[in-house]
């Protein structure tokens, strides 16, 4: 086993209630793939993340404990994890879809440069997903350009 050849941000773990129906919402509403599971005397782990990492992968490592006092804490008000889309329509659809399913948490709306078009859905735990399209950070890190 092998690591990366400099220091990189690998993943962020978040606590869930229900590991089954985490997974399943995030491989129905997300990219992201389950790529590790296991479980162990402490409960059960999934990691999931883009099915096509590159050489940089991050994902997201969901812990359900077997135990009775440890409640997941959603992330905080404005604390949200990020889904760049290609095109507004794709934002749009993934608002109809939430709005329908009772877990939009914020309805589409231009932000402007460089928060671009997003909407938001929370997640089986409380925790809000946006969805953006012109937001310009997927450009900025790979380099295609520069942030606005």
């Amino acid at each position: 086993m092998s690591g990366p050849p400099e220091p990189r941000l690998t993943h962020l773990a978040l606590v869930v209630r229900d590991l089954e129906a985490t997974i399943a919402w995030y491989e129905a509403w997300t990219p992201l793939r389950v790529g590790h599971r296991r479980r162990d005397p402490d409960g059960a782990v999934a990691w999931l993340g883009h099915p096509d990492p590159g050489p940089h992968p991050f994902v997201l490592v969901f812990i359900e404990q077997d135990r009775p006092d440890h409640d997941p804490v959603p992330l905080g008000p404005l604390a949200h994890l990020g889904i760049e889309m290609p095109s507004r329509e794709e934002v749009d659809a993934v608002a109809r879809r939430a709005r329908e399913a009772g877990i939009l948490h914020w309805e589409p709306a231009d932000i402007g440069p460089p928060v671009g078009y997003i909407c938001a859905v929370t997640d089986p735990d409380g925790n809000v997903v946006e969805f953006s399209h012109d937001q310009g950070l997927y450009d900025a890190v790979t380099g295609a350009s520069p942030p606005a």
